[in-house]
């Protein structure tokens, strides 16, 4: 295992590490653990009593949050004819087709999201094998393979973020920056919580959300007590 920065160590030792903190406790510990010299993303990860090899746990979507993450997302649209003028209405970064798919191929990714109309999907599905490792893929399940264009690149320009279970059950997420006043954390926080509970399968058994912890991107983790949601801040 990689040996943990003197400052890694020094911030640790401001947490228990037996101890899930309440929701607003938890953010004011990431804060206050968080050393990096950048404006740090705040993560939350999520692990859920699912078996991912199921298909009828695995969970994936997206969800706007209400005080975006801090990061502008460059949205790539394939779309045709009148859909096209629409993106580029909308606030696309990039708008096209075949142009684009060439420039992927030869290993272009200065964007952070696809969006595709379904009758571009038959091309844009030859590059699978370039987008998928990377998560880049796009999919009806996050409301990137759509019509309604506008209403994706809107969303993502406002802060939408997907979240997918990985093998191990666990779903990690950005909340926000460590810049963020802590309110706007715990709501986006929040607000990640209330949507997985409600994609929740009907096929999971025993406790759903077993552990929920925060963190900074160089920072510890923070225990987070899942029943503090939602209380009075």
């Amino acid at each position: 295992m990689a040996k943990k920065s003197k400052k890694y160590v020094e911030a640790a030792k401001l947490i228990d590490r037996s101890k899930a903190y309440s929701v607003n406790e938890a953010i004011e510990l990431v804060k206050k653990t968080d050393f990096a010299k950048f404006d740090a993303t705040v993560e939350a990860a999520f692990r859920l009593g699912v078996d991912p090899k199921k298909a009828d746990q695995q969970i994936r979507g997206a969800v706007v949050l209400p005080h975006g993450t801090g990061k502008t997302q460059r949205v790539l649209v394939f779309a045709k004819g009148e859909k096209l003028k629409e993106a580029e209405a909308a606030g696309a970064d990039y708008v096209g087709d075949a142009e684009y798919i060439n420039k992927i191929n030869q290993g272009w990714f200065d964007f952070d999201v696809i969006v595709a109309t379904p009758d571009m999907m038959g091309e844009v599905g030859k590059l699978g094998r370039v987008l998928g490792p990377k998560g880049l893929m796009p999919n009806p399940k996050t409301g990137t393979v759509t019509f309604d264009v506008e209403k994706a690149i809107k969303d993502i320009k406002a802060g939408k973020v997907e979240y997918r279970v990985d093998k191990a059950g666990i779903i990690h997420v950005p909340v926000g920056k460590v810049s963020f006043e802590n309110e706007k954390l715990v709501d986006n926080l929040t607000t990640i919580f209330e949507t997985l509970q409600k994609v929740k399968p009907a096929a999971a058994k025993g406790t759903y959300m077993k552990n929920v912890a925060v963190s900074s991107t160089m920072g510890p983790g923070v225990k987070v007590d899942p029943s503090t949601f939602g209380e009075v801040k």
